[in-house]
């Protein structure tokens, strides 16, 4: 059975705004893809919080994305839904868009070196609100997070296309919850699922 891989941040793991615990297989949209992909793929869910894409994140290896990448790369998959870099918009990395453009560049290359006939789909994360001002990761994150992450669309997409990927920008299919302006209700989450199965049924993984 052809293997698709999710890997992403908090958002991908399935993290619950307000909460913080996780959402089930029946909510996460991840795991709504292995439910409806049952039949054809097989989903390695790789959603880790808090990790990052392009910076060192002082949390470890497993959190710093473009270093554990290599791992589930290793498990050949023939898809790769990359869902990263909203992580490195925290202000301790003080990241450039040049610095998101170029840590994308490289991992999307590490997956075509390690898996040349791999389909990519590369998902721009929804802008962060200003609801984060009233939640835990306003210790995290800063108003310049915020303006940063209005300009990740344009990056994202003119990578994809530089890199022939299919590209999904997560802005005009689901929103940011009010709780707490960074992670996504349930219902977003089944949003995220069909984007994703959409575009999957348009594709012709060999």
């Amino acid at each position: 059975m052809k293997k698709i891989l999710c890997f992403g941040d908090s958002n991908t793991y399935g993290y619950i705004p307000g909460s913080g615990a996780r959402y089930g297989d029946d909510a996460r949209w991840s795991g709504l893809l292995c439910q409806m992909l049952k039949d054809k793929y097989e989903i390695i869910e790789a959603g880790c919080n808090n990790r990052t894409g392009f910076c060192e994140n002082q949390a470890g290896i497993k959190e710093t994305g473009f270093k554990i990448l290599p791992l589930y790369l290793a498990k050949k998959p023939d898809c790769v839904v990359l869902a990263i870099g909203i992580n490195d918009l925290q202000t301790e990395y003080n990241i450039s868009f040049y610095e998101i453009k170029t840590g994308l560049e490289k991992m999307i290359d590490a997956i075509k070196k390690e898996l040349p006939d791999a389909k990519i789909i590369l998902l721009c994360p929804a802008e962060i609100s200003n609801a984060l001002f009233n939640s835990y990761f306003s210790t995290m994150f800063d108003k310049s997070s915020i303006e940063k992450s209005k300009h990740l669309p344009a990056i994202y997409k003119n990578v994809a296309k530089d890199k022939n990927c299919k590209f999904i920008d997560l802005n005009k299919i689901a929103k940011v919850s009010d709780k707490d302006g960074l992670h996504y209700e349930a219902e977003e989450h089944k949003k995220i699922a069909q984007a994703i199965y959409n575009e999957l049924e348009n594709l012709t993984i060999y």
